[in-house]
């Protein structure tokens, strides 16, 4: 069972900067993460938040919730959030980190991320399928 997070903003997906992040919205790509999560015969469950501490609190709880992975765009808060760094390291559920952008071709302020250190794996600039390719590293692991 995985649980993909979507930090600040991303439920602006589809009208926010559709130059950078595409047209496509937030419940287009939870559609698409429950597909691909079937045809990997895991159950997907996605959730949004504009709010740290509810994202802090969601990977806190992963495991006792049953789930056995995460995929995290964190949105902004990637560049900032120790709270969410710590609470990702500070439990056992691996974490792949996702952004539909490639954050390293963006704004200086984008290429540090306090969260990739503490993931599996971080997977940058290619879209919705960062989202797929996070998953199966999850499930194949």
């Amino acid at each position: 069972m995985l649980l993909v997070l979507n930090g600040p903003n991303l439920n602006r997906l589809g009208l926010r900067e559709p130059g950078v992040y595409g047209s496509q919205t937030l419940e287009d790509l939870e559609r698409q993460c429950e597909t691909w999560g079937a045809e990997l015969g895991q159950s997907v469950t996605c959730r949004q938040s504009n709010y740290e501490g509810q994202l802090v609190e969601w990977v806190q709880d992963a495991e006792e919730h049953g789930f056995t992975g995460i995929v995290i765009n964190p949105g902004a808060l990637t560049h900032y959030s120790y709270a969410l760094r710590d609470a990702i390291a500070g439990q056992r559920v691996p974490v792949v980190e996702v952004h539909i952008s490639n954050v390293d071709a963006r704004e200086e302020f984008r290429h540090q991320s306090v969260t990739a250190a503490v993931c599996r794996g971080k997977i940058s600039g290619l879209g919705f399928l960062g989202y797929r390719l996070g998953m199966e590293a999850l499930v194949e692991g």
